[in-house]
């Protein structure tokens, strides 16, 4: 203390301010420390409470394992019925069934390409038709989550040019929009028009029929539920629209990805000259294949291309909440339309079946050769994919497989539109 009284108090000063000086700079360093690992923290949590968007090797390893499956370990009861199926009804196509997280069953049975002989195989890629839809209705409600869309929004937001008025997301997802189905009436200009049959109109080009013949809607918004491919048409390019990507690639980075959907795409004629698989539709009779054309462009309510496995892969993304927070899903499952036959409802992309206790989600395809069908049961941990590339009845008579796996019998109007009737094995429309 009397070294330092001794110095002149000029130099004390300037000493003191020097120490000063110092403190307060590590203490901001400190203060800019703590905030980086404030953030860092609450980053980590918040990725711990959302749905994951990235994929690791550990995601690869349990996705082998989900979809380990020995042939020899087949269920005998459903490998007897699916033979029976095949060899009685005609069932040709692959099926996956799985229960509690285990497929116990899954086949490829029959031809992919009956001209050339080629047989189907687990990994043959089919067009899913109306399976698309739930893809879409998923990508809708991503969106919802991430603040970029509202599901109570008009159409007219994103497309000023829309002709019809009072038409909601939430609308389009539950099939309540009113609007008749843009494949009939884009079928006639298009061909009226002498437009290249071989090559597909876009989502844009049927948009824009919309607003120039403004066909007369089906019914007035929201006044009842009218099963039509022009909502998820709608909404596959509102998805465009607000993303800024192209459809198929925002499903490939944001689901099928995330998903481990490795044999999955979105394959439109709009932008292909020959779609990339290898599975030929037929129409009932082997001698009936089905080309596609121009109808093949549009996306959103269809043209998505997948595997039985790809979809159980999905099917457990979904259950593990990898893609959307559960009030989505569950907001995506409930009914929202009136009940049919005390059974049937349709959610957001979702038919869904109610009985014996248990709820069943799925949806019903039928396109072009192609006719499926992809339950999951909510109640039970149920998984059936059966994806056929021969379009006759078979599939409407899977009374027997349900009682197997223990899920209740949906099969009764499964296929209709409202599930108010039974589609024939003559009729014609296709969703």
């Amino acid at each position: 203390m009397a070294i330092i009284s001794n110095f002149p108090h000029s130099y004390y000063k300037l000493h003191l301010h020097i120490m000063v000086y110092r403190f307060r700079n590590l203490s901001i360093l400190i203060f800019v420390a703590f905030t980086f690992q404030a953030c860092n923290f609450s980053s980590t949590n918040s990725t711990n409470t959302s749905p994951s968007k990235t994929r690791t090797a550990d995601d690869d390893k349990k996705d082998q394992l989900l979809l380990a499956y020995n042939p020899k370990n087949a269920d005998k009861k459903i490998d007897a019925f699916m033979q029976e199926l095949h060899l009685k009804k005609g069932f040709n196509g692959n099926v996956l069934v799985a229960k509690n997280g285990k497929i116990i069953y899954a086949n490829a049975i029959g031809w992919a390409d009956y001209l050339h002989r080629d047989s189907l195989n687990i990994n043959s890629q089919f067009e899913l038709a109306s399976v698309s839809k739930p893809f879409t209705s998923t990508a809708i409600l991503m969106l919802a989550e991430e603040g970029k869309l509202s599901l109570d929004q008009n159409v007219k937001e994103f497309f000023p040019n829309f002709p019809y008025e009072g038409i909601t997301i939430k609308l389009l997802l539950t099939h309540r929009s009113g609007m008749i189905n843009y494949v009939y009436f884009a079928d006639d200009i298009w061909r009226a028009q002498h437009k290249d049959q071989r090559k597909g109109m876009t989502n844009t080009d049927v948009m824009n029929l919309l607003a120039e013949y403004k066909p007369t809607p089906y019914s007035k918004p929201n006044k009842s539920f009218h099963y039509n491919n022009s909502n998820f048409m709608v909404l596959g390019s509102i998805i465009e629209k607000v993303t800024g990507k192209p459809y198929a690639e925002f499903m490939k980075e944001r689901i099928f990805n995330p998903c481990g959907m490795k044999h999955t795409g979105v394959y439109s004629k709009a932008v292909y000259d020959k779609i990339p698989v290898d599975v030929v539709g037929y129409d009932r009779i082997w001698r009936r294949s089905v080309a596609q054309n121009f109808l093949d462009g549009p996306v959103g309510d269809k043209g998505i291309y997948s595997t039985v496995q790809d979809l159980y892969l999905f099917d457990r993304a979904m259950r593990k909440g990898k893609l959307l927070k559960q009030a989505s899903m569950d907001s995506a499952y409930a009914p929202h339309n009136e009940m049919k036959n005390g059974h049937f409802n349709y959610g957001y992309g979702w038919h869904t079946f109610e009985g014996d206790g248990q709820k069943v989600v799925y949806h019903t395809g039928w396109w072009h050769g192609f006719r499926h069908i992809y339950l999951r049961g909510m109640t039970k941990d149920i998984t059936i994919v059966l994806l056929c590339n021969l379009t006759n009845a078979s599939l409407l008579k899977l009374d027997d497989l349900y009682k197997i796996v223990g899920m209740p019998v949906v099969r009764r109007s499964a296929y209709s539109g409202n599930g108010s009737q039974v589609a024939s094995e003559t009729e014609s429309a296709e969703e």
